[in-house]
């Protein structure tokens, strides 16, 4: 530690356990560009009067703060940060706000349960971030979610089954209403329709939606998310062995389906594209089983293939790959 100074320029890489007290003249280079600091590191108090006027991307993985100092006090002395991410596996503390004037990506993936000290909350105070990844358990509160220049979003949001509280991920996902583009996983999908408890907003200006329906709940979920996205021309679904004709899908204006891992039958594929009107191209990905071979592959997607090509209207490209 004693000679990190002397090489320090534009990049420093600090991945280390332990408890480390970094010298104060760290938090005061000028012309630092990047930072990276991990892994389960604990560096103290962080000195108040931080200034990295050049650090423009800052990686932070699993590192101890004292409260409010990852904000507060490194954040608050990177007035030109662009892109932040923090992670943190197995290990308690995680930083409970998050918030930044000038960051336009961020990559936040937690690993770990609710913390020790029984906090149950997140805030994202972010106005500028177009880049966003999500990655923890739903929790019971979402303080503040100021995202409103949010571009795209790549939600992983799963179950705490040790949780004290109910989860509500209404204030996350209202306060996501911006995003142009929208990926939820699998968990995700069934947290937003079980925890989101005042419904979904409208989604002026999403346009790309990446989903799985593998369950009701997530059929349930692409209909009303159909509704609430007037202008969603874009969708991607993993597989869907969810999907009931019992739950209809509302007008919409989808022109670009696309269907990962599809394991159903042609006349299942059928019953679901009947749900969209103004289809211009669809391609289907067939899931290959264990028991599958190269004739058994072949006969899908000539089946597949034959039902596209009576099913669609004639201006509808179609692709089984």
């Amino acid at each position: 530690m004693k000679d990190l100074l002397s090489w320090i320029c534009t990049n420093l890489r600090i991945k280390d356990k332990g408890i480390h007290y970094l010298p104060p003249r760290l938090f005061a280079s000028e012309t630092l560009v990047k930072l990276t600091i991990g892994t389960k590191l604990y560096l103290g108090t962080i000195p108040p009067n931080v200034s990295l006027p050049s650090l423009k991307t800052l990686f932070i993985d699993t590192v101890f703060f004292e409260y409010g100092d990852l904000c507060c006090v490194l954040l608050a002395g990177c007035p030109v940060l662009e892109e932040l991410t923090v992670h943190h596996h197995n290990f308690t503390a995680t930083p409970h706000t998050i918030a930044s004037r000038t960051v336009k990506r961020l990559s936040v993936h937690y690993d770990s349960p609710i913390d020790v000290d029984g906090c149950s909350f997140m805030s994202f105070d972010m106005p500028e971030l177009v880049y966003l990844e999500y990655s923890h358990c739903a929790l019971s509160e979402y303080r503040q979610v100021n995202l409103e220049s949010l571009v795209e979003a790549k939600l992983d949001l799963y179950p705490e089954k040790n949780a004290g509280e109910r989860p509500d991920v209404t204030d996350l996902i209202m306060g996501m209403r911006n995003v142009h583009i929208l990926h939820l996983s699998l968990d995700s999908v069934d947290v937003i329709y079980r925890y989101c408890w005042d419904g979904l907003p409208v989604f002026g200006n999403l346009v790309n939606l990446s989903m799985g329906i593998t369950s009701k709940r997530g059929c349930k979920l692409l209909a009303c998310l159909l509704k609430q996205s007037p202008k969603l021309e874009t969708l991607i679904i993993q597989d869907i062995c969810g999907y009931t004709p019992a739950v209809s899908m509302p007008l919409n204006n989808v022109k670009v389906l696309h269907i990962l891992d599809y394991h159903g039958t042609a006349l299942k594929l059928k019953s679901f594209l009947r749900e969209f009107d103004c289809l211009l191209m669809v391609q289907v990905d067939i899931a290959e089983a264990v028991e599958d071979n190269v004739i058994t592959l072949q006969t899908k997607r000539r089946d597949l293939m034959m039902l596209l090509g009576v099913s669609l209207p004639s201006k509808c490209q179609f692709k089984v790959t």
